[in-house]
C-alpha cells in the first residue's frame, strides 16, 4: 500500500478525532424527516459491518412502487478538511485484501457510528424512487431522514429464501411484513433489471473469489457468485445512482460521474463473436453487445463466465470526471446510461462521501462545497487511488493463489487468456480461480483465447504465478 501511495494506517490525529466523538448523528427537524417506523432493512455480506444503504418500498396505485434507499451521511460526522477527511482523500477507497481489510474511514465510525446498524436509528440522505411495472423510474425525489434499519440480512441466506430453496431466514421472519416487503422489492428490481438489459445495459458474470481460512491457514479460494438478493440491491443502487446524478444536474451543481468510455478494443470483441458464430457491427454498440451475451448466456451457461472474463478486460476500466453544468459528460458504455454517479457507499468510496456533501448542499440551497478546480482535481485522484487499491487486493490475491499452488508444480489446467500485450500474456485457471502469466508458449494468442497450461513456478512473496503452455 505504501508503494501505491496508499496509507495503511490512521494517523494520531485521525484517531484523536474518532475518539472525541461521542454519539451517532440522529437530527430530526423541519429539513430532515422521521421515517424511523418504516420497514427499513439492509442485505450485504454475512461479515460486512460497514452498511451504507437500507431499502423499503411502499406500493401505490397502479402497479406503481415507491422504493427509497436510505444512503448513510457520513457527512454529519466526518467533516471536510478534519484529519479522518485527508485520510479519505488520500485513500479513497477502502482496499479488501485476503490477508486484512483496510477501511477507508476508522472502524469506530465505518462500523459503528456512520454504519446503518440493525436496530440503531441514524442520519440518512434518502433517494425516492416512484417505478411503474415495466421497472421506469418515473418520479424521483431526495431528501434528508432519521432511519432505523429493522433486520441486518445476508445475501446468501435472502437469496436462497427467494429462489425457494429455503425456509425464511430467522432475522426475517421477526418482523412482521418485512416478508412481503422484500417480495416486492425483489419484484421491482428484477422489471428494472429487464428493461436496462433491453436498453443495452451489459449482462456480465465475472467470478469474484473470497479466501476461505481454516484457523489461521488460507484453505481456498472461492468463487464469490452473484444471486438474486445481490442482483436486487445492485439495481435498486445503480437506479439510485442515477437519480443523485440527474437530481445535482436539475439543481445546477457539479456531479462527480462514473464513466465507461465505449471500448477501444471493440474490434477485437468482433473477433470473439464472430468466433462464436455472431455478429457484431463495427462501431461500438452496448445494445449489440447484450444481444450478443444474452444469446451466448442462453446457448452456453457453462462457459459464460470466461465469455464475460474477457469482454470486462476488453471494455477497459472506468474513471471518474466531474460534469459541471452546462457540460455533458460521457455516459457509462456497460451500463447503458449517459446519468451515473457513485453516492451509495460513502462508508467506503469518498467519491460517494463528496456526492453526498453536494446533496445537503443543494437540499439546503447552499453553495458547492467544492471549487471546479477541486473536483477536476479529486475526479482524476480517486480514479488512480482506485486503479491503485485495486492493484494492491490482486497483488495480495496473487500471493494468496501462489501460496495455495505452491505443491502443485507441473500440474495442468484448462486456461482463458485474460490479458496480451507487449508486457506480457496472463491466463486464468478455473480450479481454483487463479491468474498467472503465460511465460512460455504465448505466440499467437488473445484475451478470450482458450489454452492448456502447465504451472512451472510460484513466488508467494512476490504473488508470481508462471504458466506455460502444454504440450498438446
Amino acid at each position: 500500500m505504501s508503494q501505491r501511495g496508499l496509507l495503511p494506517d490512521f494517523s494520531p490525529a485521525a484517531l484523536a478525532e474518532t475518539e472525541a466523538i461521542g454519539t451517532a448523528a440522529t437530527d430530526t427537524g423541519p429539513s430532515i424527516r422521521d421515517l424511523r417506523d418504516l420497514l427499513w432493512c439492509s442485505i450485504d455480506n454475512d461479515d460486512s459491518r460497514d452498511l451504507d444503504q437500507l431499502t423499503v418500498t411502499a406500493p401505490m396505485r397502479d402497479g406503481t412502487v415507491k422504493i427509497l434507499v436510505a444512503v448513510a451521511d457520513v457527512d454529519a460526522l466526518v467533516s471536510p478538511g478534519s484529519a479522518i477527511d485527508d485520510h479519505a482523500r488520500v485513500n479513497t477507497t477502502s482496499v479488501y485484501t485476503a490477508a486484512q481489510i483496510f477501511p477507508m474511514l476508522p472502524e469506530r465510525l465505518s462500523t459503528d457510528l456512520t454504519s446503518l446498524g440493525q436496530d440503531q436509528a441514524r442520519q440518512t440522505i434518502v433517494i425516492e424512487m416512484v417505478v411503474d411495472p415495466e421497472g421506469t423510474v418515473v418520479a424521483s425525489d431526495v431528501y434528508r431522514a432519521v432511519v432505523r434499519n429493522q433486520a441486518k440480512l445476508a445475501y446468501d441466506a435472502v437469496a436462497a429464501w427467494l429462489d425457494g430453496r429455503t425456509p425464511v431466514p430467522p432475522r426475517l421472519a421477526a418482523v412482521p411484513g418485512l416478508d412481503e416487503q422484500l417480495r416486492i422489492q425483489d419484484r421491482v428490481a428484477q422489471a428494472m433489471r429487464t428493461l436496462r438489459h433491453q436498453r443495452g445495459a451489459l449482462s456480465l458474470e465475472t467470478l469474484q473469489t473470497r479466501a476461505v481460512f481454516e484457523g489461521d491457514l488460507l484453505a481456498d479460494l472461492r468463487p464469490d457468485e452473484k444471486n438474486r438478493a445481490k442482483e436486487l440491491i445492485e439495481d435498486f443502487m445503480i437506479a439510485a445512482n442515477g437519480v443523485t446524478a440527474k437530481y445535482l444536474e436539475g439543481k445546477g451543481f457539479p456531479s462527480l460521474r462514473r464513466v465507461l468510455h465505449a471500448p477501444e478494443r471493440w474490434g477485437r470483441l468482433v473477433e470473439l463473436a464472430a468466433g462464436q458464430g455472431a455478429h457484431l457491427p463495427a462501431e461500438p454498440s452496448a445494445r449489440a453487445l447484450e444481444e450478443f451475451l444474452a444469446q451466448r448466456r442462453r446457448q452456453d451457461p457453462a462457459r459464460f463466465a470466461d465469455l464475460s472474463l474477457s469482454v470486462v478486460k476488453l471494455l477497459g476500466r472506468g474513471e471518474y470526471v466531474v460534469e459541471h453544468p452546462g457540460q455533458a459528460t460521457d455516459g457509462h458504455f456497460g451500463l447503458a446510461t449517459r446519468d451515473y454517479s457513485h453516492s451509495t457507499a460513502p462508508n467506503r468510496r469518498f467519491p460517494d462521501l463528496v456526492t453526498g456533501r453536494l446533496l445537503k448542499a443543494a437540499l439546503a440551497r447552499r453553495p458547492a462545497p467544492y471549487a471546479d478546480a477541486d473536483l477536476d482535481g479529486l475526479a482524476h485522484h480517486c480514479t488512480e487511488q482506485e486503479d491503485n487499491a485495486a492493484k494492491v487486493e490482486r497483488q495480495v490475491q496473487k500471493s494468496a493463489a501462489a501460496l495455495l499452488l505452491a505443491s502443485r508444480i507441473g500440474a495442468q489446467f484448462d486456461a482463458i487468456v485474460t490479458g496480451a500485450s507487449d508486457k506480457g500474456t496472463w491466463v486464468r485457471i478455473l480450479e481454483p480461480h487463479v491468474e498467472g502469466k503465460l511465460v512460455r508458449g504465448s505466440e499467437g494468442l488473445d484475451v478470450g483465447d482458450h489454452v492448456r497450461v502447465e504451472l512451472v513456478e510460484t513466488d508467494v512473496e512476490r504473488g508470481f504465478i508462471d504458466f506455460r503452455r502444454a504440450a498438446a
